[in-house]
């Protein structure tokens, strides 16, 4: 790498994230569909050196696209596909989350000064008379902001404990 490429990518390290963006815009014809400035100076210093140096050949561009078609995106198979091979899980019957203690478990903690206690139930969990999907439901509701349910309620640290 040439030493005057090397100092136009080590000036995009200091550039505020809209410098970024619009230097990614000019380089690859589109707006950024990130936001993260590391990830934006990586992207235009890497498209800097392709051009520099040399992109990929057409024969390797046009292998890629070959090798694209021919992948399967999915990273899970479909919940139908295993209610067909007759996997409990896929029904709900195993599905129960490891962490959460059985069914009929109060769940109580103290915030401002008022005791939160939550009945663990087998499909949900109760809080001021009302169901609630999830632990993280209910601090959202005790407290206004989001939080991991497992990690507002303790669960977590108990676990470790044990």
């Amino acid at each position: 790498m040439d030493s005057s490429l090397q100092l136009e990518i080590e000036s995009l390290r200091d550039l505020k994230l809209k410098e970024l963006k619009l230097r990614y815009r000019e380089l690859f014809g589109e707006e950024s569909p990130s936001s993260n400035h590391r990830h934006l100076f990586r992207r235009i210093a890497w498209r800097l050196q392709a051009r520099s140096e040399g992109d990929l050949s057409e024969r390797a561009r046009e292998r890629a696209e070959q090798l694209a078609q021919d992948i399967d995106l999915r990273l899970r198979a479909p919940r139908p596909f295993w209610k067909r091979l007759g996997d409990r899980s896929a029904e709900g019957i195993d599905a129960r989350d490891s962490r959460l203690p059985p069914p009929g478990t109060l769940v109580q903690r103290e915030y401002q000064g008022k005791t939160i206690a939550v009945t663990v139930l087998e499909n949900g969990f109760l809080y001021n008379g009302r169901t609630y999907s999830s632990l993280s439901a209910i601090a959202h509701e005790v407290t206004g902001t989001r939080w991991n349910g497992f990690v507002f309620f303790h669960l977590l640290a108990k676990q470790a404990g044990s």
